[in-house]
């Protein structure tokens, strides 16, 4: 499938029509998805409404958006109104928004052509996407082996060109993750860059919504549909937003030299040899097109996960306790009482993941241990965020793995949690600090596995990271392999 300038040629010059465009995505979708289940929810029927609509257009003469005629993929914990809203759980399973979530709203005004909802980790917790509870997805480069999490769905629908681009949420590396496994581009923007009205809450202060792309410029295209100021939403930020991708150079040469930090402490134990060495060749390319590179220090960079497995478990609990079968979703039968029907709807309507972290969460906000779980967790998390300005002092953007291995077989840390959590190390700082990440591809492993390069900007310097990232993409091919499937 070509990109969205390439598609968005072909439909102004009336080579191809939205609607061919739309049926081929979708055509895809059914051949592939009894294999690869990257989608919860395909809405063939709508997303050729839209596409109709943008051929409407185009032959009345009417100029068009980049996004217009777009096949885009949603991950499943987005608000789309008439359309089901399960974040991949049994206690949702029924629930129809009858509201649009600010997103997916910017991106039907746009044009762009919604041909389904993405699986995930079910509420958008865990790694693998194999905690969804209805189906697991595969990675199209090896169907045996996790596509990654939360949003794996998404990454594996742009992986196997279901769609063009889609939209993934990230509380703590579930967009860059899956895109490192996938072999994609991902982004999670600013903490408030990017509305969160009408996504469904795991944990407020963390969650923020990205795109995925086939290419960085893609990436960019997509972040500048859905970035922007939202008064639904309390922590949106009210800044001018750039477009992100009108000035990508394949270059890093300026008038001052770019400076990158490399993260000392990303390196060494835990770090698959294979990995090591395919970022750091991609740290000599950024050299070669022109930036600095320094060593940084981010000595608490390491108890990121310590600290995100008790905020998020936390906010988790709280933002969880309303589903209870009072007001909607799934509701046990045959309850005797009020508490009885609470305990067997969350008991029976939540997976297993869902229920330790919401445990977790309710242990560390309970009386007698909040002190020495909950706030000692926020004073890390401004440890972490202190050492990220004081590197950003010494250089403009930082560069690490974006996971310390490649994907895994499915099923293979499913009675080990923790090894799981720990695939979140190099991620999750990012998210507790509420800055920018991007995850690109940088090599493949001897099992033709996808490697990412993590790349973080300081605080709304999206337009400097994805440059960053566009430039390295151009300098290599990593990006234009196909997985065989």
């Amino acid at each position: 499938m070509a990109s969205i300038r390439e598609l968005h040629e072909q439909l102004i010059k009336k080579e191809r029509s939205a609607v061919e465009i739309t049926q081929e995505a979708l055509d895809r979708i059914q051949v592939l998805e009894p294999k690869l289940h990257s989608f919860l929810h395909v809405t063939a029927q709508q997303a050729l409404e839209q596409a109709r609509a943008v051929d409407a257009k185009i032959a009345a003469g009417e100029k068009i958006g980049l996004l217009a005629g777009i096949p885009i993929g949603i991950k499943d914990n987005m608000c789309t109104k008439g359309v089901p809203t399960t974040c991949a759980s049994r206690i949702l399973e029924n629930f129809v928004p009858p509201y649009e979530s600010t997103v997916t709203q910017k991106l039907a005004d746009a044009g762009a052509v919604m041909v389904g909802k993405t699986n995930l980790d079910e509420f958008a917790m865990g790694g693998s996407t194999e905690n969804s509870a209805y189906q697991t997805t595969a990675n199209p480069w090896d169907l045996s082996r996790v596509p990654g999490g939360s949003s794996g769905g998404s990454a594996a629908a742009v992986a196997a060109e279901e769609c063009v681009v889609s939209l993934g949420s990230d509380t703590g590396g579930s967009i860059r993750q899956p895109a490192s496994f996938c072999g994609v581009v991902g982004l999670k923007p600013t903490y408030g860059l990017v509305s969160r009205y009408g996504l469904v809450a795991f944990a407020s202060s963390l969650d923020q919504i990205g795109p995925f792309g086939r290419s960085v410029e893609d990436t960019a295209i997509l972040l500048n549909a859905i970035a922007g100021y939202d008064p639904k939403d309390s922590t949106s930020l009210k800044v001018e937003i750039p477009d992100y991708a009108a000035s990508l150079k394949p270059d890093l040469k300026a008038r001052s030299k770019l400076r990158i930090g490399i993260i000392k402490e990303t390196f060494g134990e835990g770090l698959d040899s294979v990995v090591e060495q395919a970022v750091t060749k991609a740290i000599d390319q950024l050299q070669n097109l022109g930036a600095e590179i320094h060593i940084i220090s981010c000595p608490n960079f390491r108890y990121g996960v310590p600290s995100y497995y008790i905020i998020a478990p936390s906010e988790a609990s709280a933002n969880l306790a309303r589903y209870d079968g009072v007001k909607y979703g799934y509701r046990a039968p045959d309850a005797e009482n009020l508490l009885s029907m609470y305990t067997r709807t969350r008991s029976t309507g939540f997976g297993a993941e869902v229920k330790r972290r919401i445990m977790i969460g309710t242990y560390a906000l309970s009386a007698g241990y909040y002190d020495a779980y909950y706030l000692k967790a926020q004073k890390v998390r401004t440890l972490i965020k202190q050492d990220f300005e004081k590197a950003f002092k010494q250089v403009d953007v930082l560069a690490c793995p974006t996971v310390p291995t490649t994907a895994f077989k499915a099923g293979e840390k499913n009675t080990d949690p923790l090894s799981m959590y720990l695939l979140d190390l190099m991620t999750i700082p990012a998210n507790l600090a509420g800055l920018p990440g991007i995850s690109v591809p940088c090599g493949f492993d001897n099992n033709n596995l996808p490697i990412g390069l993590q790349l973080i900007g300081k605080v709304l310097r999206e337009d400097q990271l994805i440059q960053v990232a566009y430039a390295y993409e151009q300098s290599t091919t990593w990006h234009l392999r196909q997985p065989p499937f």
